[in-house]
């Protein structure tokens, strides 16, 4: 069970995909991380840092000027592109129908994801949706016992 397709190097908001189990036609979507904080907010060690107590401490040994200078440039270079719009936070929701009946239109999501990060091929989105596809299918029964079950007990 994974998606055949693959999300696009840059993406947009609600771009999807979906892919067919079972009975089950289930549909990632792109939506917006609608929290505000920016990267070295959402990250200890996002800053590099040269002492050994800090999250970001780039290790001992000989070179660490040259790492600590790499790191700075990468984290700088990262928060310029967060800041001009280049890349931005989103989530990867799916949603399940069986044919034109909606099951749910939340069955299971992840936050947080980097989308059109630099450098990135935004590979990760899809990764996030396959592994979330066997929770979202799990949800997806379990909702349609309930509707059948409703059915079920007007039609009794």
């Amino acid at each position: 069970m994974t998606f055949a397709e693959k999300f696009e190097g840059f993406v947009c908001l609600g771009d999807s995909l979906s892919c067919e189990v079972g009975a089950f036609t289930v549909t990632a979507r792109i939506a917006h991380d609608d929290c505000a904080d920016a990267p070295d907010e959402r990250q200890d060690g996002f800053w590099p840092s040269l002492y050994k107590d800090d999250a970001g401490f780039i290790g001992p040994g000989n070179g660490f000027r040259d790492r600590f200078a790499k790191a700075q440039g990468k984290a700088e270079a990262t928060m310029a592109a967060w800041t001009a719009g280049e890349w931005f936070f989103c989530g990867v929701i799916l949603s399940v129908t069986i044919g034109d009946i909606s099951l749910t239109d939340h069955a299971a999501s992840l936050w947080g994801i980097e989308a059109n990060f630099p450098n990135s091929d935004n590979a990760y989105l899809t990764e996030a949706a396959n592994d979330l596809l066997g929770e979202a299918i799990i949800v997806a029964k379990a909702e349609q016992t309930r509707q059948l079950k409703i059915l079920s007990e007007a039609s009794a």
